[in-house]
């Protein structure tokens, strides 16, 4: 049966364009999809190191820089990679064409640094692509409303893939990493961890602001409001890899989809952690309406991210003990806030502590499913490890464990819930 044609939208990051030889094997990557017959446009990040290299020289020139001047340095890095690929493709007999943000437009705010993408009009890149033209488009920038450069900020290029992909109306958005796919957890950790053939939006939002370091939290966000098809795969699989690439084909890789495309749930698809974690406890607060207010209040007003919180009322039954976790990067900064409230709550004394780690179990089967978090504790309790917090959403359970155990919770967990291969 003849293949059915397909728009698509293919990213590379930076590590696929690392070099001329990857930017070659991308577009083999990119002439496969041509010659099966389908509308291609290409989305690629900087050259490895590049925006790196090119933020430390903005940084060195004047450590308090103009943003804006900013974005015009470090939108630089793939203007060097849209027109090398469109090269490569001219070369190899693929009519293409490199665009930049402005070119579109792909149109933003005027949050220099970390734009939001405001609009795309896709009705001149459609026009293109059905001439089987490649458009070679440049990640993580965009255009201001007064017609300055923007970029993105981190994780820009797949949100920029993902916005293209909507405003053309793509059948899929094939993100190419260094992985082959979204697994069920580390493979570094548990070896018999294994790749899933699909996942949830919802899935694998979880697990992408759970530590998985797969895809960016926005881009999925945008991906599941706009309802396009996202593939994870490898670019580094060889380019004539057969595989099946019409607009319903999953492809080698991990397809993330809704949930309705998803035939057998797994009651828990997926073990994420998270090392960025510090705990913070206040010892001996005064347990009074108002106290947890006067404490979250202002972390929240300092934009520090507040995770888990546990209240525990003391045996006088005046005082409490609350405990909280931040992200370690605004541990100092969490700490600064409280020693200020310190006395105006009769906090005795503050303790913080980095050797914690987030584990999580994750599955829009629970939703359906009893017991599921009772597995979980039973299974740390035979292992000996003690939970120091939890939180719980309608498709995950997140528990707080010391980070000695890390390894052996989630092989333990991976195992519980039947997801080891083999």
């Amino acid at each position: 049966m003849e293949a059915k044609m397909a728009r698509l939208v293919m990213k590379f990051g930076g590590t696929s364009v690392g070099d001329i030889e990857r930017i070659r094997n991308v577009a083999q990557h990119v002439k496969r999809e041509i010659d099966a017959g389908h509308e291609v446009a290409v989305v690629v990040s900087a050259m490895a190191g590049t925006t790196n290299q090119l933020v430390a020289w903005a940084r060195e020139m004047a450590p308090l820089h103009d943003a804006r001047e900013y974005d015009a340095i470090v939108a630089t890095g793939e203007q060097v990679t849209v027109g090398l690929l469109s090269i490569e493709l001219q070369r190899i007999g693929v009519s293409a064409r490199s665009w930049l943000g402005w070119q579109i437009p792909i149109r933003t705010d005027n949050a220099h640094g970390a734009a939001r993408i405001q609009e795309i009009d896709g009705t001149a890149l459609i026009e293109r692509l059905a001439r089987k033209e490649v458009a070679v488009i440049a990640g993580f920038q965009g255009l201001a409303p007064d017609n300055r450069i923007t970029t993105l900020g981190r994780g820009g290029s797949d949100t920029s893939a993902v916005a293209v992909a909507a405003a053309i109306h793509a059948d899929r958005c094939d993100i190419y990493t260094d992985v082959d796919g979204v697994y069920t957890t580390d493979p570094r950790i548990v070896a018999k961890a294994r790749k899933l053939d699909k996942i949830s939006y919802e899935e694998m939002l979880e697990m992408a602001s759970l530590g998985a370091k797969v895809l960016q939290t926005r881009s999925v966000e945008l991906a599941m409001v706009h309802r396009v098809r996202l593939q994870v795969r490898s670019s580094f699989d060889a380019p004539d890899a057969a595989q099946g690439n019409g607009p319903e084909a999953t492809g080698p890789g991990t397809l993330v989809c809704d949930e309705d495309e998803i035939l057998e749930q797994q009651v828990v698809s997926g073990i994420a952690y998270s090392k960025d974690e510090a705990k913070v406890t206040l010892v001996k607060v005064e347990d009074k309406p108002g106290v947890a207010a006067r404490v979250f209040g202002p972390l929240a007003d300092a934009a520090i991210n507040v995770d888990m919180i546990i209240q525990n009322v003391s045996d006088d039954g005046r005082s409490t003990d609350i405990t909280f976790t931040v992200p370690q990067a605004e541990l100092t900064r969490a700490e600064d806030v409280i020693r200020k409230l310190q006395a105006g709550i009769g906090c005795k004394e503050v303790k913080t502590d980095l050797n914690v780690v987030k584990v999580s179990i994750i599955g829009i089967g629970m939703r359906s499913h009893a017991g599921v978090a009772k597995t979980m504790f039973q299974t740390l309790a035979e292992k000996g490890i003690n939970i120091l917090a939890i939180t719980t959403s309608e498709i995950k359970v997140s528990v707080l464990i010391s980070s000695e155990y890390t390894e052996l919770a989630v092989r333990a967990l991976h195992t519980a819930y039947d997801l080891d291969a083999g």
